[in-house]
């Protein structure tokens, strides 16, 4: 088991680490958080420029997310687009990271009833016909040939990935994107081999993983995102999420688990705890959708206040479920007590979102001074930065974007 819940020894947060068939500088990862900086699905020098400040920062990996496997699955604005015909600006992002001093990460998925007409062009896929609550877009069903094809899509973004120097991927099966929408009875309601049992639900995600391996192999390490629970009445939730994860699991091909919570379908707030920032919303939005948003958008987005370690509790049940994967703690993660406390508590690494958009160089001053704070204050204004340039509000520097692609 590589889990260290079976250990007494807490390890040292920065020093190397492996993970799978690589070895990190330290145990803090960048969680992916969507850049916007791809206007036309390629590499830009701002989204180099972006990741290369985590790295710098004293970050041992850095997460670019999020890379579509299609043009179909792209969820935001500006997103890399994983095919093969970007490989030349992929190989100088991942270059430019390893000169900086650490490692990087490719996040793939497949929006699904995330994505939006506007954005891909066509209507939305799900499991079953399903009305996103939060866009008011139909999803049609996905054919079963589609599924066929979307593992196979997987697999090539894999292998592009591998092929442009990447040292990890993380398959994205949280959120109710296109993958965690199968695990929802909430919004699968097939009567395939797809739907039912947890068994069924788990199907497609497994394919993907058994094909993403075939295709690479050892040679990037394999992180699964995946949501433990979405707060969503009738969703996903514990005793089904571990039961998934153990099915996963089972089948040796993932280097660790990255657990997370929350949709980006409804009550999108579930996952990121603090402010709920209906202006920043309603500017995403346009004419009566504006209005809707600002006189319903607290109901549509939820309201939860910030805790720290706030997955903590939730991602604890997984330990006695995982024997083969590490697990990866994420959700709250402001200070260097917070790191060790992750430690402490049997967990292998650690991904920061929020705290480094603030401070792309927290972890060097952490390294300096362990009672630094970090000076996020979970306004979320980030939130809703996807749709132009992911940046904190308070960090200008990181507010532009180029359009020329590499």
């Amino acid at each position: 088991m590589n889990n260290l819940s079976q250990s007494k020894e807490v390890p040292d947060v920065f020093s190397p680490v492996k993970l799978g068939p690589i070895t990190l500088p330290n145990r803090i990862i960048k969680a992916a958080t969507s850049e916007g900086r791809s206007p036309e699905g390629k590499v830009t020098q701002a989204l180099i420029d972006f990741h290369r400040g985590f790295i710098e920062g004293g970050t041992g990996m850095t997460t670019l997310a999020y890379c579509a496997i299609s043009p179909e699955g792209f969820a935001a604005p500006g997103e890399i687009l994983m095919i093969r015909e970007n490989l030349l600006g992929l190989k100088k992002f991942t270059q430019a990271m390893h000169d900086a001093g650490g490692l990087v990460s490719a996040q793939l998925g497949h929006a699904g009833p995330v994505a939006h007409k506007n954005i891909t062009g066509v209507r939305p896929i799900a499991p079953s016909r399903f009305l996103n609550p939060t866009s008011f877009q139909f999803c049609r069903e996905i054919k079963k040939e589609e599924i066929s094809k979307l593992i196979q899509q997987f697999a090539d973004s894999a292998e592009v990935a591998a092929d442009a120097g990447f040292d990890a991927i993380e398959l994205h099966f949280g959120h109710l994107y296109i993958v965690s929408a199968f695990f929802s009875p909430w919004i699968n309601k097939r009567k395939d081999e797809y739907g039912g049992s947890i068994e069924n639900r788990t199907r497609f995600a497994k394919e993907i993983l058994l094909a993403v391996k075939e295709r690479i192999k050892d040679r990037v390490a394999i992180i699964v995102k995946i949501s433990m629970d979405d707060g969503i009445k009738g969703s996903i939730w514990l005793d089904e999420s571990t039961e998934t994860v153990k099915i996963l699991d089972e089948t040796g091909t993932v280097d660790a688990f990255e657990l997370t919570m929350g949709s980006s379908v409804y009550n999108q707030m579930y996952l990121f705890r603090g402010d709920t920032d209906i202006d920043g919303m309603a500017a995403t939005q346009k004419g009566i959708f504006k209005l809707g948003v600002k006189l319903f958008g607290k109901k549509m987005l939820g309201e939860y206040p910030y805790e720290d370690l706030y997955m903590l509790k939730s991602a604890r049940q997984f330990q006695p479920i995982v024997k083969n994967a590490q697990l990866i703690l994420l959700g709250g993660i402001n200070d260097y007590q917070h790191i060790k406390k992750a430690m402490e508590s049997g967990f292998s690494f650690v991904a920061m979102g929020r705290a480094l958009l603030r401070e792309p160089d927290l972890i060097n001053k952490l390294k300096d001074e362990s009672q630094t704070e970090g000076r996020c204050i979970h306004c979320n204004k980030c939130m809703f930065t996807v749709y132009t340039t992911t940046n904190c509000v308070f960090t200008k520097e990181y507010a532009t974007s180029s359009k020329s692609v590499l």
